[in-house]
């Protein structure tokens, strides 16, 4: 069995950088943990602060696999900057590039292929308002259209437009999508709408009577979810608790 290269790199980089490094690696161990990854598949990706480059897990490792260290740094274009044995797929950060060029609140984008996403994003009414975890991903998701695998640069601009300003992002027939300007902010807007696709599959598949909520509803519980949380996700309070969590689940990602 082919042994992953162990690197330490925590002496050459800066403490911001460090810093967002244990973020992302630790993400990358709760999306695992979650049951949300997909293989070697799909991306969470952050800027490093102050610089315009971006960290990415290394292509063929499993996400539990990924750790601060093995992380790559690479620019807009996916050239990648430092030295390592390891290699990103261009592909995989073809949307994640196109956000962050256009995104500078954008620090964090995460794009994954769970079930509950596709199934959602591919019905011809999208997400509906069926549950409170809806709530928070409504009041500013958007759509994008299937155009096959994301390795043409005209869909980067068509991706741009229909993301917009917004946070959250159904990719159809494709999955989910979501950004923040931190690591727990995106990944606290990925957890809400992942729990509402699954949701919404359950109360579907119940086949019994179901009830909406209400437009006044919709329209007043972003601004009470601000005030509870004391921010737009909750990402600033629950972020250190996810921390622990991914550190009991496999503390070898601080590495």
């Amino acid at each position: 069995m082919q042994q992953l290269p162990k690197l330490d790199i925590k002496s050459f980089v800066s403490e911001q950088e460090w810093a967002i490094r244990v973020d992302l690696a630790a993400c990358y161990q709760l999306v695992c943990h979650f049951g949300w990854d997909d293989l070697i598949y799909t991306h969470l990706s952050a800027r490093i602060p102050g610089t315009d480059y971006y960290l990415v897990n290394a292509f063929g490792l499993t996400f539990d696999e990924v750790c601060a260290s093995n992380l790559v740094k690479v620019d807009l274009a996916g050239n990648i900057i430092d030295d390592t044995p390891h290699v990103i797929n261009p592909a995989g950060f073809t949307i994640h590039s196109a956000i962050h060029e256009i995104r500078d609140d954008a620090h964090c984008v995460i794009h994954l292929h769970t079930n509950a996403t596709i199934a959602v994003a591919t019905q011809e009414k999208g997400l509906l308002p069926y549950s409170q975890y809806s709530m928070f991903s409504l009041a500013s998701l958007s759509y994008h259209g299937y155009e096959g695998l994301a390795v043409n640069d005209d869909e980067r601009k068509r991706l741009q437009d229909d993301l917009g300003d917004t946070n959250h992002m159904l990719l159809v027939n494709h999955g989910g999508l979501t950004v923040g300007p931190t690591v727990g902010d995106a990944f606290m807007r990925m957890y809400d709408l992942q729990r509402a696709c699954e949701i919404q599959l359950l109360i579907q598949s119940s086949n019994q009577p179901s009830k909406l909520v209400e437009q006044s509803i919709q329209d007043n519980i972003y601004k009470q979810a601000n005030v509870v949380h004391s921010g737009s996700t909750g990402g600033q309070i629950s972020w250190p608790a996810m921390l622990r969590k991914a550190y009991k689940i496999n503390p070898d990602f601080i590495l």
